[in-house]
């Protein structure tokens, strides 16, 4: 079940550009936000995911976990950072809705904003690939009237499976994804770390 009220009280965060610094505060307000039970994973993380997205005037929007970004400030694409001892890839990277229509009543979630695979870090922590994402990055956009969405970055370490598997490809429809289901199909194992943000509807 949806904990609407823990989304309407990290609403009120400010945007502030600053990444995530500490695994601790992570799982933290992954847990207050209840996107473990929510997505149905069993989040344990064992690095941080730098998520940053690109703005037309001034630097980049670096998101710490539960940070409120302006609608407007979401177009993307992101770039992903990893700090942490992980390895060299690859990767896969997901991004999802859990709130779509609302919080109050999710009846098209999860969507899919997001998933891309092939990525290994360069000397910088960046995470790079050459590979087409399997889901572009979608801009968040939730609807008129709803309280504010979480929209969840999560790092997962790439399986074979992944690169044959037949479930997702770039014309399957977004809505009703699920994450957990995927991860497991396609022996991804738990995600070892992520990041959230909240975007509310533009004004």
């Amino acid at each position: 079940m949806h904990l609407s009220s823990a989304i309407v009280s990290l609403t009120f965060a400010l945007v502030a550009v600053g990444q995530d610094v500490s695994i601790a505060a992570v799982k933290k307000a992954f847990t207050n936000a209840n996107i473990p039970t929510d997505l149905d994973i069993v989040f344990q993380p064992t690095a941080l995911l730098e998520v940053s997205l690109p703005q037309t005037a001034g630097p980049p929007i670096t998101l710490h976990a539960g940070i409120q970004v302006p609608r407007n400030d979401t177009a993307g694409p992101p770039t992903f950072h990893v700090a942490g001892n992980v390895g060299k890839g690859p990767f896969v990277v997901a991004t999802v809705d859990p709130d779509a229509p609302t919080p109050q009543a999710p009846t098209s979630a999860q969507i899919r904003h997001f998933l891309g695979g092939n990525f290994v870090l360069n000397s910088g922590g960046l995470l790079v690939n050459s590979t087409p994402a399997i889901s572009e990055f979608r801009q968040p956009t939730p609807p008129a009237g709803s309280d504010a969405h979480r929209y969840i970055f999560l790092l997962f370490k790439q399986s074979p499976a992944f690169a044959t598997q037949t479930l997702v490809n770039s014309s399957t429809p977004v809505q009703l994804f699920n994450i957990s289901q995927f991860a497991a199909a396609v022996d991804l194992g738990n995600p070892i770390a992520g990041t959230f943000m909240l975007v509310a509807p533009a004004a």
